[in-house]
């Protein structure tokens, strides 16, 4: 089958009424993932469907598929199938887990260790200020800043990432054609440019409330952790982290004020057993290791000898004369991160980042109680 035809089976498939990314992956997996098996599949059965299905699988909207053909065949759209080596392994564990993403930038951003930044759409100018600090810090530690392109914090989230040079993915509740709120326009495209937007729902799906939810599930599950600042105890937030959680993945919140009512779902998250951070170097490390345990994952599905390491620019840390004067100073017995300060004159949270990129390239050892020390052969 060309690309052409099973690019337009799938299409038929991701939008037959009813049917859902599990009835889809369930239809794959007896098929041996044969997209042109299952749509004839579906078609023998369609009597036994819903009407909607029916009508749609008898006599599909041929110009709704060749507008969808038309949107990805512009340079930077691409439909990841979750029957590609490519498609995010991080997915795969999660509940109801998508067939396919639609995708407007660098698919293999989606590859990258992710932290999802979320919030309040009416955050204060604190909390958004507070975003923009962590996501910034997170971003030049090497983490892909991901979030829901929401106004507030996720908005706040994603400029930070961009201003810092750095990517950021925006998993959107509409088509990957439409924008919501109108307001992130300009946003919308930068990050596309720059990063990746990301959409289960097919071109020309436009919002509605039951597509944040499942938009939610997305951020959690491409996220090795999910950071919450600022957020109602009704916040769509606290269902994000609350995926997050049963997805075994880490749950960070901000505190507050006991005055802010903003900060009341941060407090409900901690109480219930977040982590309590108060800087954005407490999330890299805690971190680090699932990022490496993602790394020898990726290399194993891939076939690679070994997973690509994450770089701080493109000419990776040994072009940068902080990370070279930081080498210099770490030796092959352990030092506390205060020592290394102190040598460096670099902050502990600077340090931080750095140290833990260098942990991610297998360059050096992070240990308990806040030490470090370098690898043998490095």
């Amino acid at each position: 089958m060309n690309e052409q035809a099973e690019l337009r089976d799938w299409l038929i498939a991701l939008r037959t009424p009813g049917l859902g990314p599990g009835g889809l992956r369930e239809r794959l997996a007896a098929s041996d993932g044969r997209i042109g098996q299952v749509v004839k599949q579906l078609q023998r059965q369609a009597t036994s469907l819903e009407a909607g299905a029916q009508a749609w699988l008898q006599q599909p909207d041929e110009a709704r598929i060749a507008a969808d053909l038309a949107w990805l065949r512009q340079p930077g759209h691409c439909l990841l199938r979750c029957t590609e080596a490519d498609f995010p392994p991080q997915l795969e564990t999660i509940p109801q887990p998508p067939a396919a993403l639609f995708i407007a930038g660098d698919a293999s951003l989606l590859l990258r260790p992710q932290v999802a930044i979320v919030g309040a759409r009416s955050a204060s100018m604190a909390g958004r200020n507070t975003a923009r600090a962590f996501a910034h810090h997170l971003a030049l530690a090497g983490f892909v800043v991901t979030s829901g392109l929401a106004d507030g914090i996720d908005g706040a989230a994603h400029e930070a990432a961009l201003e810092a040079g750095q990517p950021t993915i925006a998993v959107i509740g509409t088509g990957p054609d439409l924008v919501y709120p109108r307001k992130h326009r300009a946003l919308s495209a930068r990050a596309a440019a720059q990063g990746a937007l990301v959409s289960e729902f097919p071109p020309g799906t436009a919002a509605r409330a039951d597509h944040f939810p499942r938009r939610n599930r997305i951020i959690a599950g491409l996220s090795l952790g999910t950071l919450v600042i600022e957020a109602g105890l009704q916040s769509g937030s606290l269902i994000t982290a609350r995926l997050a959680g049963e997805q075994g993945r880490e749950v960070f919140a901000v505190p507050g004020s006991i005055h802010n009512p903003l900060a009341r779902g941060c407090h409900r998250l901690i109480r219930d057993g977040a982590r309590l951070v108060e800087s954005a170097s407490e999330v890299a490390e805690t971190l680090v290791p699932a990022a490496r345990a993602l790394g020898a994952e990726l290399a194993l599905r891939l076939q690679e000898p070994s997973a690509e390491p994450i770089r701080r620019s493109s000419g990776g840390w040994r072009d940068d004369p902080q990370y070279q004067r930081l080498m210099d100073v770490l030796g092959h017995d352990p030092i506390a991160l205060d020592e290394l300060s102190a040598r460096t004159g670099q902050s502990a949270g600077e340090l931080s980042s750095m140290l833990l990129m260098l942990e991610l390239e297998c360059c050096v050892e992070g240990l308990p109680g806040g030490r470090y020390q370098r690898l043998p052969g490095m």
